[in-house]
């Protein structure tokens, strides 16, 4: 066949895929692997490859193998495009996912936050105006070494070194997690399971500080608790939120059955969760590495007030175009 009779018949084809590389090179990566031109591609792409093939075996002129050339090439970068980096998705996540499925979740975050909050101003006036009803709460031992981790004078708060905080962060991972998840699995109970843990919870932080407060040793809790607090108690408040979005899935599953409302649930609780564990984890490093450090009052209280209204601001802001 000569070249003439060869690009007549197939130059329509080679045009055709000039114009959808043209499209889906001005496309990102994510939209351009989901966009549906791209399926068609691979039998065409399979047909210039052929082409490239004959036309270089026949000795066609240069002009027309480096157009082949090109387009082949242009072809694979498409449809052999790498990946995305794993910090691209991850980004896409802290930056726009996870608080846009907090604020979609709404209505369960804010029943959350409504029973800790209550919980814990309920105890802190109770055990601030009867300071024996700590011990209805905690036995006297637990409320002993409370009194002695918060005491100004305690040697600890000076001895702790750099293995210790090692210890602690790995502690602290354990610990809160466990809690987050406990409160996220305990909303299969209906919901109940998860409301249990945010009373607990709640109360038994109120009582402390209250506790705390009424043998004058407020300010070094506080300024221990202030700056990890936000993470932490708000990771705790959103994995009961997702646990009262289980429950609620299964007594009122509308028109799916319980099982399949169930799972729907879940699946839009756990970017909530994803996030949760981030907070947490982040809280125990600042609980390890930075709360226990002796700086002045005044230092601990804004930059704990710092990260509250700046986790704040990032879970309403974050997200939104």
């Amino acid at each position: 066949m000569k070249q003439a009779q060869f690009e007549r018949q197939f130059s329509a084809d080679w045009q055709w895929l000039e114009q959808q590389f043209a499209v889906l090179e001005k496309l990102r990566p994510g939209e351009a692997a989901q966009d549906p031109r791209l399926a068609r591609l691979p039998a065409s792409y399979r047909r210039l490859c052929h082409h490239q093939a004959l036309a270089r075996e026949r000795g066609y002129s240069i002009s027309l193998i480096q157009r082949l050339d090109d387009l082949v090439l242009r072809g694979y970068r498409l449809l052999y495009r790498p990946r995305l980096p794993v910090a691209a998705p991850l980004k896409r996540f802290f930056l726009a996912d996870f608080p846009r499925a907090v604020r979609a979740q709404w209505p369960w975050q804010l029943a959350s936050a409504v029973v800790f909050c209550l919980s814990m101003l309920l105890l802190w006036a109770l055990v601030r105006q009867q300071p024996e009803m700590i011990y209805a709460l905690v036995d006297a031992d637990t409320a002993q070494q409370l009194e002695d981790m918060y005491h100004p004078e305690a040697s600890h708060r000076s001895e702790r070194d750099s293995n210790d905080d090692i210890v602690m962060f790995g502690y602290y991972i354990y610990n809160n997690i466990s809690i987050a998840f406990r409160t996220f699995a305990g909303g299969i109970f209906l919901g109940v399971g998860a409301l249990i843990v945010m009373l607990f919870n709640g109360s038994f932080f109120g009582a402390i500080a209250a506790h705390l407060s009424n043998n004058d040793m407020h300010e070094p809790f506080f300024t221990f608790v202030i700056a990890h607090g936000a993470p932490e108690l708000t990771a705790i408040v959103l994995a009961g939120g997702a646990g009262l979005r289980l429950g609620w899935a299964l007594l009122a599953p509308g028109p799916w059955t319980r099982l399949d409302a169930l799972r729907k649930s879940a699946g839009e609780a756990m970017p909530v969760m994803y996030g949760a564990f981030a907070l947490l984890l982040l809280a125990a490093f600042i609980e390890a590495f930075w709360s226990p450090r002796l700086f002045e009052p005044w230092i601990k209280y804004s930059v704990g007030s710092a990260l509250w209204i700046l986790l704040f601001g990032y879970l309403f802001a974050g997200g939104r175009r």
